[in-house]
C-alpha cells in the first residue's frame, strides 16, 4: 500500500518542525509548504522553515497567499476593531487560510492530507457517523482556535502532537538536530508590528476612531477617551485617566461614540449572545444544551446552558457569571474534551446585582 502524502504547514516554529519529524517516523510521505502571507517581504520565519525542510530531506513549498489573508483576516479584522469589537484572527486565519487554502494546496500538490502543528486530537467517531475535535492532552491544547472546522476539513487533517508536552516536543527536535529547536515561541499576531493595534488598523484603512466620552451605567459622562480603537472590554489601565478608583471597560458604542466603564465587580456578565455558529459534534445544535463554555484562549470553562434563538444565533447563560465577555471573540462549547462547536460573541449580558460572585456584594 503506498504511503500517504502529507503537506504540513511550517510556519519557522519548533511545534510544526516537530510534527513534520513525526510523520515521517510514522512513515508518511511527508512535503513541507510555508505560508507567504505578509504584504512586506518574506517573514524571518520561511528562511528557518526551509532550513528545517533541508534537515529532514523533505520537499519544500512557498505557498502566496497574501491576497487571500488580507481578505479574509487582515480586513475583516480591522472592521471589528472600527465597530468596537475585539475579534481572534487567528480563528479567520484557520478557518480560511491554515484548513482552507491550504487544502486546496494540498490538491494541487497532490497530497491526501494536510498536517500542523496544533495541540488538539482530532478522532472518527464511528457511532455519530462524525469527525470530532477534542481537546489535546496536554496544557497547550489549542482545540479553541480550531472549532470553526468543517467535517470535511476535520476528515483531511492530521495533528501529530496531541499526546506531547511542550517539552517532549522540543526533545524531539532535538533528536533531529532541527535549527529551531531552541527558538521561543510567539505570542503576537502576525502582522501587527509591536502589537499596535490602532496604528495598524488606521494605516490598513486610513480610518481613525475621534475621541469620546467615558460614560458610567446611567449614561453620565465621566471622562474623555481617545478614541474606541485603543479599547476592549474588561481593560481597566491604559484609560489615560485616573477616576480615584478601579474601573473597567463594559461595553464600547461606536454609534454614540461612548466607552462605558463601571466599578469593581460590575465587569462580570451572567450570559451572552453569539452568532455566526458551527456546530462539530452534531449536523446542527439541538435547540438547547448544557456545556462548559470557553470565551477566550484559555479561559477556564464556565458551565452554561445554551438556547438557539435563531438559525444562526444562541443565548448563553453561565451557571456564575464571568468577567470580560468580549464582543468579536469566540464562545466555544465543550461536552468534557469534546467540542461541541461555537460561535462569535455578539454581546455580553449585564449581570445584575443580585447574580454577582460573593467577594463582590
Amino acid at each position: 500500500m503506498p504511503k500517504k502524502r502529507v503537506l504540513v504547514g511550517m510556519s519557522g516554529g519548533v511545534d510544526s518542525s516537530a510534527a513534520a519529524a513525526l510523520l515521517l517516523e510514522q512513515g508518511y510521505e511527508v512535503v513541507g509548504a510555508t505560508m507567504d502571507l505578509l504584504p512586506d517581504g518574506p517573514s524571518p520565519d520561511l528562511a528557518d522553515a526551509k532550513r528545517v525542510a533541508a534537515a529532514l530531506g523533505i520537499e519544500h513549498h512557498v505557498l502566496p497567499f497574501q491576497k487571500e489573508f488580507e481578505k479574509e483576516v487582515i480586513t475583516p479584522f480591522c472592521g471589528e476593531y472600527l465597530a468596537g469589537r475585539t475579534p481572534n484572527p487567528c480563528i479567520f486565519c484557520n478557518r480560511s487560510i491554515k484548513f482552507g487554502e491550504m487544502v486546496k494546496a494540498a490538491d494541487r500538490l497532490c497530497c491526501d492530507l494536510v498536517a500542523t502543528g496544533h495541540y488538539a486530537r482530532i478522532e472518527f467517531d464511528q457511532s455519530l457517523g462524525r469527525w470530532l475535535l477534542k481537546r489535546a492532552d496536554t496544557r497547550k491544547d489549542q482545540s479553541y482556535v480550531l472549532y470553526h472546522l468543517s467535517q470535511r476539513q476535520l476528515s483531511r487533517v492530521l495533528l501529530p502532537l496531541a499526546s506531547y508536552t511542550k517539552d517532549e516536543i522540543r526533545a524531539i527536535a532535538v533528536r533531529y538536530a532541527l535549527p529551531v529547536a531552541q527558538k521561543g515561541e510567539s505570542q503576537e499576531i502576525c502582522f501587527v508590528k509591536n502589537q499596535d493595534y490602532p496604528s495598524f488598523v488606521t494605516a490598513f484603512t486610513g480610518k481613525d476612531t475621534p475621541p469620546g466620552d467615558f460614560v458610567d451605567e446611567e449614561g453620565r459622562v465621566i471622562g474623555r477617551h481617545k478614541g474606541i480603537l485603543h479599547y476592549t472590554i474588561g481593560q481597566r489601565k491604559g484609560l489615560g485617566q485616573s477616576f480615584g478608583r478601579h474601573m473597567y471597560v463594559s461595553r464600547i458604542d461606536p454609534e454614540t461614540n461612548t466607552v462605558c466603564l463601571v466599578e469593581s465587580g460590575r465587569e462580570y456578565f451572567s450570559g451572552l449572545t453569539a452568532a455566526r455558529l458551527n456546530a462539530v459534534a452534531f449536523d446542527r445544535f439541538p435547540a438547547a444544551f448544557e456545556a462548559q463554555a470557553m470565551i477566550r484562549y484559555q479561559a477556564k470553562p464556565a458551565p452554561c446552558r445554551v438556547e438557539l434563538t435563531g438559525e444562526d444565533r444562541a443565548r448563553v447563560t453561565f451557571q456564575t457569571p464571568q468577567r470580560a465577555v468580549t464582543p468579536g471573540q469566540s464562545v466555544v462549547f465543550y461536552e468534557g474534551g469534546t467540542v461541541l462547536g461555537g460561535g462569535i460573541i455578539d454581546a455580553g449580558i449585564p449581570v445584575q446585582e443580585t447574580d454577582l460572585p460573593l467577594e463582590h456584594t
